[in-house]
């Protein structure tokens, strides 16, 4: 006889829920849309600035998004909410590494804000 000795750990209340999602809305701000440009609608955040320095910028920016794939672990999400916030690190990543196009691409394409809003709808469509 097989004994599953694999612990299951509770899904987080929707306390808990919100409270996550209310450090992701932060953390993306810091990262994707703090600073405004000047004579511009144009905001961007640390990932962008950080980005500028070429390849370290890039994994730093990459090891930061990390924390919502942290998080989307935490708060229970599926497999499927995870890969597709994996896909957005990965694209964003990639997408950085070009020279100077991108870093245009780094402050546009905010992957921590969509990957924010990729949980926040799992989790609302679940509450």
């Amino acid at each position: 006889m097989s004994v599953n000795t694999q612990k299951t750990k509770a899904k987080p209340s929707k306390a808990e829920q919100q409270a996550i999602l209310a450090r992701l809305d932060k953390f993306s701000r810091l990262t994707d849309s703090s600073v405004a440009v000047p004579f511009t609608n144009v905001r961007i955040g640390a990932e962008a600035i950080i980005g500028i320095l070429p390849v370290v910028g890039d994994v730093a920016g990459l090891l930061l998004s990390g924390y919502v794939l942290f998080e989307a672990q935490r708060a229970g999400a599926s497999w499927w909410v995870k890969l597709r916030i994996l896909a957005n690190m990965t694209i964003d990543f990639l997408g950085g590494l070009v020279p100077v196009v991108g870093d245009v691409f780094d402050a546009f394409f905010k992957a921590n804000t969509r990957n924010t809003r990729i949980l926040r709808e799992y989790l609302e469509r679940d509450m």
